[in-house]
């Protein structure tokens, strides 16, 4: 009985989320309305409990002093300075709390981002080793679209005209072409695939026959 009433209430939620979506009948959207409230008090419960398994997680590596343990330390604090500082002294434009964030919060994920850019940087020059065909064809494209692509911030060194188009009239409309037509293809062709992987594992799940969501080992018995 515990897992059946799940089961029953995953496949009744998820035929009629795509029966109503089909058939945009005023009696189901009211219904649909009134399910995305209850998601609402859901996530907010979850909320909770996801706070609390940061508190517990970062609280036990104080305690016991485990590697790196100073940053959990920072963390906590952090967190109980803006709840604080959020429902005591309001979170609007001016408050204390904006102000943390923009000084605070906005420059710390701008430094996260300007990091991720180096490592970007060499996960490209590992991959883009001629070593096969497909590798030289990537290595080949890689370079034109950045040669065709650089910013006028080098006009002092290539004039009015930038680097791609230094080297060639055409290296800027080749470097177009590419980010329109293959690029696009490839993207759609990857969305599509996700796609089609999201429908499965809906169906899956709607169905009764994955089941890990339940706390289980994996898929249906």
């Amino acid at each position: 009985m515990r897992l059946q009433v799940p089961l029953l209430i995953t496949f009744l939620g998820g035929v009629f989320m795509a029966v109503q979506f089909f058939v945009p009948h005023e009696l189901g959207q009211t219904a649909f309305a009134e399910l995305l409230n209850w998601g609402r008090i859901v996530a907010a419960f979850a909320l909770v409990l996801g706070i609390q398994s940061l508190l517990r997680t970062h609280i036990e590596k104080i305690r016991r002093q485990r590697e790196d343990w100073h940053y959990s330390a920072v963390a906590i604090a952090a967190f109980v300075l803006m709840v604080v500082i959020g429902i005591g002294f309001g979170h609007g434009e001016g408050s204390g709390f904006d102000w943390l964030f923009r000084h605070v919060q906005v420059p710390l994920d701008a430094t996260m981002f300007a990091l991720l850019a180096f490592f970007i940087a060499s996960a490209a020059f590992r991959t883009f080793r001629a070593r096969s065909t497909e590798a030289t064809l990537l290595l080949v494209a890689a370079i034109i679209v950045m040669l065709g692509r650089v910013p006028s911030t080098l006009l002092v060194i290539f004039g009015d005209t930038g680097a791609g188009q230094w080297l060639h009239a055409t290296m800027p409309d080749v470097s177009e072409w590419i980010m329109n037509f293959p690029t696009v293809a490839g993207k759609r062709g990857i969305l599509f695939g996700v796609a089609l992987g999201s429908i499965a594992t809906a169906l899956r799940i709607i169905l009764g026959i994955e089941r890990s969501h339940l706390g289980g080992g994996g898929g249906g018995e």
